[in-house]
């Protein structure tokens, strides 16, 4: 009944009575049944508290680890002494299992009573020191929610936890990954620190040169160019062994079949490997887009995020992201978005080939979408300008109206950017007055007339005087580009219009909407001066008629790699609750010896068998990253497991 949604919660005193029962098959349904009402039927619950005590003691591990997940699900202050003693007596359980129940109850007690957190972080300390698999997702999930801030106790597990992370489960390695991602931001260096600072003396370089007229500011270029040469040669950089073992240990994981696995490494090595080794997860995010819509809507999220900042390494999978028919609208909307980053000079043709095909799409969105990013391909990409311009100037003659009204928008912006040179393109538009009935791409038309009015000087007048007839039944939007177009025009061609704009401007003197009437007033004032009007009538035309500058389409994932990839907060693109920052990289490292730890007398081997560790040591040594082997003096466990990840590696 449960399973299937049903509420049993009026069984509870019947099955209750259950719970003292001696077939173990029966017991444990009885835990599942509790875990699943306790916390609302606390008081009944609260009675066969003893029971679940004594379940505690049992001899099989799956009942004491079900009374402890019962007794956490009763969410009383009363009983958090016993729930505290519960937790820390099954930290030290000989079960695995019982311990990673701990684990799973410490943030449920955290919440209950949140004092209670110093004692908790005893208990998570002690459970990060566990060795096995099972528990150490578990627990680095409690130490993300009681105590996120305490990195010191990951200090020395860090280790351990890069060489179990291939065996934990699944889930456990999402959590593990994400959280060494942040570890790794405040303890190691960023590996690509002398590229920027090369950049930077580059960047000097060339204002270097330019500098003729100053001689002041070129021995400041001079001093800053020095500087940052100096920088890039002080320190070769060196990654750091730790550094390179959780990038060589989560690699292997790029195969996981789970998705969010390959999306936390994914993240991982973004945010934290050199340029030249970040290239290795895009084979894998590709591979997840044969997946689930809902998969791929997050991986193309990321991968669009990924593309504004290295744009090399998806440029092999272009026809990876061309467009289904039968790909949901927000997927090919991210699509679009991948493929306008990967525009460039080499694959432009190929790309807007791909677009002229999918404006003929049904699906009204994804047309207008694709129409905004053919004029991003032409504001980065100088040499197709003319060709994106004339496409767009084509489709102002297609019979659907949305095509149109997006072109029109579209086009108003690229004409921004070279407005003498396409007058012909201009007078087209004002002649579409007559038919486009879309408020924004009117708007648009009118403001593209009254911004170069001296390039269409005998149609500007005209397309006013229409606009004069109909002010009163266009939307708001439009009103507001007819008073700024009438302004303009009696700044320039007063002979013409000045009775036209005063029309206009007395129409919208009794407008219903009070933006129109405010501008129109402001309006009035600014460009037919009086006795009463200010200073300002004098800069009228420095006002209305000042060089604006072109926009810039950017795109609507710029900046937003500053959240971690992978989270919420980057897929929504604000803070989501429980959200923690990605640390900067460091300025200088950290002391790596925190990470060391000591191994007890009794793991130590004989010097026989030392000598024999270190003979099949050398090749994993001696491999390609030799630089970077395990520097923690492990027993003789985490040596086997070093072996076992170094053959998978290889294979």
């Amino acid at each position: 009944m449960i399973a299937r949604g049903k509420n049993a919660s009026d069984l509870f005193p019947a099955v209750v009575k259950n719970v003292a029962c001696k077939n173990i098959e029966v017991k444990k349904l009885v835990y599942v049944y509790l875990v699943r009402y306790a916390e609302e039927q606390q008081d009944l619950a609260l009675l066969s508290i003893s029971t679940f005590q004594r379940g505690l003691k049992d001899p099989n591990q799956l009942i004491r680890a079900s009374a402890l997940r019962v007794l956490s699900s009763i969410r009383v202050t009363i009983i958090v002494p016993i729930m505290m003693l519960a937790i820390k007596e099954a930290a030290s359980d000989m079960s695995p299992y019982v311990r990673k129940t701990a684990a799973h109850a410490i943030p449920k007690l955290y919440s209950l009573d949140p004092e209670q957190k110093d004692q908790l972080i005893e208990v998570i300390e002690k459970l990060l020191a566990d060795k096995t698999t099972l528990v150490a997702g578990s627990v680095v999930m409690a130490f993300e929610e009681v105590c996120p801030e305490r990195i010191d106790l990951i200090h020395k597990n860090y280790r351990k936890l890069c060489n179990l992370l291939i065996d934990v489960e699944e889930w456990g390695q999402v959590v593990i990954i994400n959280m060494l991602t942040r570890y790794a931001r405040t303890q190691f260096l960023n590996p690509n620190v002398n590229e920027a600072l090369l950049e930077e003396g580059g960047s000097g370089d060339k204002t270097f040169y330019g500098s003729d007229e100053d001689e002041d500011e070129d021995e400041e270029e001079k001093e800053n160019k020095a500087e940052a040469a100096a920088m890039a040669k002080r320190k070769p950089y060196v990654m750091d062994p730790d550094h390179r073992l959780l990038l060589r240990n989560t690699k292997p994981l790029l195969q996981s079949r789970n998705a969010a696995v390959v999306m936390a490494v994914a993240q991982l090595y973004f945010h934290l490997a050199p340029k030249a080794e970040v290239g290795v997860i895009a084979k894998a995010l590709v591979r997840l887009l044969r997946s689930h819509s809902e998969v791929q809507y997050v991986v193309l999220q990321n991968v669009a995020t990924m593309t504004i900042k290295r744009r090399g390494m998806f440029e092999p999978y272009l026809k990876s992201f061309y467009i289904r028919s039968t790909d949901p609208t927000q997927i090919k909307i991210l699509k679009l978005e991948v493929l306008t980053n990967l525009a460039n000079e080499t694959n432009i043709s190929t790309i807007l080939r791909e677009f002229q095909t999918y404006i003929k799409s049904m699906d009204k969105d994804f047309v207008a979408a694709t129409i905004q990013a053919i004029g991003r391909c032409a504001t980065n990409i100088g040499e197709v300008r003319d060709t994106c311009l004339n496409g767009l100037v084509q489709l102002l003659s297609n019979r659907d109206e949305l095509v149109v009204a997006e072109s029109v928008v579209v086009i108003k912006k690229l004409l921004q950017m070279q407005p003498e040179k396409h007058s012909d393109i201009i007078k087209h538009m004002a002649k579409l007055t007559d038919n486009i009935q879309v408020p924004m791409a009117r708007a648009s038309i009118l403001w593209l007339i009254g911004e170069y009015c001296e390039h269409v000087p005998k149609i500007a007048p005209d397309v006013l005087r229409k606009m004069a007839k109909s002010f009163t039944n266009e939307e708001d939007i439009v009103k507001l580009q007819i008073l700024n177009l009438a302004a303009k025009l009696y700044l320039t061609n007063s002979k013409q219009t000045k009775l036209l704009t005063q029309y206009v401007l007395n129409l919208a003197k009794y407008d219903q909407n009070y933006d129109i009437r405010d501008r129109a007033r402001f309006i009035r004032q600014l460009i037919v001066p009086t006795e009463k009007s200010g200073a300002l009538s004098k800069y009228a035309k420095k006002l209305f008629l000042a060089l604006k500058p072109a926009p810039v389409l950017e795109s609507p994932f710029k900046d937003r790699d500053h959240f971690q990839l992978g989270s919420l907060s980057h897929l929504l693109n604000a803070k989501a609750g429980g959200y923690q920052e990605l640390p900067d990289w460091p300025e200088t490292a950290p002391d790596p010896s925190v990470r060391n730890v000591e191994v007890p007398e009794w793991t130590k081997c004989s010097s026989r068998e030392k000598r024999k560790e270190k003979k099949v040591e050398k090749p994993f040594y001696s491999d390609s990253e030799g630089d970077s082997g395990p520097t923690e003096s492990a027993d003789s466990g985490n040596m086997e497991l070093w072996h076992h990840h170094n053959i998978f590696y290889h294979m």
